[in-house]
């Protein structure tokens, strides 16, 4: 029998249960993947937290995963081509990541650069597609000057990395231990706090091109209306309300424009990890036992990188 992580119902993490189940053979169009490491993001609790439709309790947890091919549906062909039984993968916006073993769309799995260990494959996608979508929307081309809100979280280094590679200059906000993983990731560091619009403009006289926020708080979406003009050049991934009605951009996986934008760099992206130019900061792993440990340190807002499950 195979174990997942599935919610018995809508709350915290106490109503996350490790439950023993059989795994559905592949269909057509879907391959079995027994998971070697499962990717942890914020959403994970997130999308079970609020009262919901309890007619899909219980909801299997996890978006992103790492492992190995178990099974091949009929006539059937991964996302980046071929698939065999024993192909090392990752996959990504799948639903019951937390698991020893589950069967997904195989248009959801990509073949696993060799030079990608699975903890860092399981983590590539859900921040590294958000970070693109982030720097799409706002037009960032070579040559911008970008402030980037939680510069030191996971979506925050990708989006620092994707810049430098498109030329961006970015200042990014960060507290007094995330200013070293914003140097190290290409970015210039700046306190957050009050008096954050004063030193920014110290950074950038010239102002800044676009503002990005990763981080959701009343300063981010102040500071960055403040320092800039256009607000089609602004963008949010966690202010919601606040973002729409000031009349910035506001995206989001369940939106079909952000879905359907995140499928198409999902190939450049693994291309790019395995080229060794887009990189996983992890911070540590679990046991696949200690999901509801693993998930309160991530909630906490400091894990200090990326945070892996292992069966």
């Amino acid at each position: 029998m195979a174990q997942h992580w599935v919610a018995t119902d809508f709350g915290g993490l106490d109503v996350l249960d490790l439950q023993e189940h059989e795994v559905p053979p592949p269909g057509p169009g879907e391959v079995t993947i027994a998971v070697t490491a499962a990717g942890m993001n914020p959403a994970d609790a997130k999308h079970v937290a609020r009262e919901g439709d309890r007619s899909r309790l219980p909801i299997p947890i996890g978006y992103e995963a790492a492992g190995r091919i178990t099974a091949v549906g009929p006539d059937t062909e991964i996302a980046s081509g071929g698939g065999e039984v024993g192909d090392e993968v990752l996959a990504f916006r799948i639903s019951g990541g937390y698991a020893t073993e589950v069967t997904v769309p195989a248009s959801a799995v990509f073949a696993r650069p060799p030079s990608l260990a699975p903890e860092e494959a399981a983590n590539l996608l859900l921040a590294g597609t958000t970070a693109a979508e982030m720097l799409h929307v706002t037009g960032v081309t070579a040559g911008d000057t970008v402030l980037l809100h939680g510069a030191s979280g996971a979506v925050g280094v990708s989006v620092l990395q994707q810049a430098a590679l498109l030329g961006a200059r970015v200042i990014g906000t960060a507290g007094e231990h995330g200013a070293d993983v914003v140097r190290r990731f290409g970015g210039e560091p700046v306190r957050y706090g009050d008096g954050l619009a004063d030193r920014v403009r110290a950074l950038a006289p010239d102002g800044v091109s676009a503002a990005l926020d990763a981080v959701g708080t009343d300063e981010a979406v102040d500071v960055s209306l403040e320092l800039v003009a256009d607000r089609q050049r602004i963008v949010t991934i966690a202010a919601m309300q606040r973002g729409e009605s000031a009349g910035i951009r506001v995206i989001g996986g369940s939106m079909p424009d952000s879905a359907a934008y995140r499928d198409s760099v999902r190939a450049p992206l693994v291309e790019l990890a395995a080229q060794g130019r887009l990189v996983v900061r992890m911070a540590r792993t679990f046991p696949l036992t200690q999901a509801r440990a693993a998930l309160d340190l991530l909630m906490s807002g400091h894990p200090g990188g990326k945070l892996a499950l292992l069966p």
